[in-house]
């Protein structure tokens, strides 16, 4: 044993070495820490934005809730029902029941102009006409200021994220959608969903209002268990009454996240190995720095009998530590940055905003943590070689 503990020594002492000679290289070292933290910092700033939409529209849906549209569309907004349509969904076998009924509302969804708080300009705010069992089915859905609204009256119930986005939107205030004004009696959360996105008001109102008669744009259906899907969807697929494609509200929710989160993952990737690109050459500039400033040092350990191993691994794992170290620090200012940071994007399935909160996870920040690692590792390995192929003997003669 006496041959691997020797070789560990060996290692320890020439990395405490190199460490405890940082301060004399501050400048290239802090140059390195910065970058990398720089990398680290943006790339989990940028992801978290796509983490905090996914999961916006992700937490709202669940297996055993079932979204109906027509045949063919891949929004609601392009769908449509008469009542007697809605009412055949509702009547299938494996809606679950309550005492008033099935668990299902057929809902309508439009869009009205809002102000955006932050920047004042007008962008798509989705308005949802919903029916009583809409909260039997989005059961995580609270009211946390105000009171539920009144069916049959012109009242309002607002998402938590778009009372904080846009203007108009606090309990008390009236908005105009069509020719009618709706009174806000309440804001809700739906554990960070995209419902927070929207303004909900009574399906029947909404629909006199902008002239919609007596039709609908989705159904949605609260199941028995998870297993009554099968049996759900093949009914309606054999009704030749109906013409539907129904969908879990989770899958629903994932495709119509997909090319948003696409564009950021890319964006936030593209960005990363761009300046990644800059931050390896910076820290082999740090390390051939830290070789040259040690030639004489290295030489004489390896004259003393220090393997060349030992000599490539030590300045190795001084890279890591300042690697890691600019990691830890652009992680952890990503996440004091970002983490929670309210804002709002374009759902371009809907055309509509979903409001929503950067998310830095663990997971994010491990990721980050091994790209500064990866980072560190080029940027130590050839001048580690080359400190350890430098002739002993010409090296001891350098000043």
């Amino acid at each position: 044993m006496s041959g691997p503990i020797n070789w560990l020594t060996q290692v320890a002492s020439i990395t405490k070495f190199g460490l405890m000679s940082v301060p004399q290289r501050l400048g290239a070292s802090l140059a390195t820490v910065v970058g990398i933290g720089l990398v680290v910092g943006v790339f989990v700033g940028v992801l978290s934005m796509g983490t905090g939409f996914r999961h916006a529209l992700h937490s709202a849906g669940g297996d055993d809730t079932v979204i109906v549209l027509r045949s063919g569309a891949d929004s609601e907004m392009v769908s449509g029902f008469s009542r007697e349509d809605t009412q055949l969904i509702m009547d299938a076998p494996g809606v679950a029941q309550s005492s008033n009924g099935p668990v299902a509302s057929a809902e309508l969804f439009v869009l009205v102009n809002r102000q955006k708080i932050s920047t004042h300009t007008d962008a798509n705010v989705p308005v949802r006409g919903v029916d009583p069992a809409s909260l039997l089915i989005r059961d995580k859905v609270k009211i946390v200021e105000g009171r539920m609204l009144e069916w049959g009256r012109n009242e309002m119930i607002v998402g938590a994220g778009a009372a904080k986005e846009f203007v108009g939107l606090n309990v008390g205030e009236t908005v105009t959608t069509g020719p009618q004004p709706w009174k806000v009696v309440g804001i809700f959360t739906a554990d960070g969903g995209s419902s927070e996105s929207e303004l909900w008001c009574d399906a029947k109102l909404l629909q006199a209002a902008y002239n919609r008669g007596d039709s609908y744009q989705s159904v949605y259906v609260k199941l028995t268990t998870t297993n009554a899907y099968a049996g759900f969807t093949n009914w309606l697929a054999t009704n030749p009454q109906l013409n539907v494609r129904p969908q879990t509200q989770a899958e629903f929710l994932a495709s119509q996240s997909e090319l948003m989160t696409k564009l950021i993952t890319t964006l936030g990737y593209g960005i990363a190995f761009l300046m990644a690109l800059g931050a390896v050459f910076g820290a082999l500039n740090t390390m051939y720095s830290a070789v040259s400033s040690r030639t004489r040092e290295i030489a004489t350990l390896r004259a003393l009998g220090f393997g060349n191993g030992a000599v490539i691994v030590s300045l190795m794992l001084e890279s890591l530590a300042l690697a890691l170290t600019g990691g830890i620090i652009g992680g952890g200012a990503a996440y004091l940055a970002f983490n929670g940071f309210h804002t709002a994007a374009m759902n371009w399935q809907s055309f509509s905003q979903v409001a929503f909160s950067f998310r830095v996870t663990p997971a994010l920040l491990l990721e980050g943590i091994l790209w500064a690692t990866v980072i560190g590792l080029i940027g130590g390995i050839f001048p580690a070689i080359r400190a350890a192929r430098m002739p002993i003997a010409s090296a001891l003669r350098e000043l």
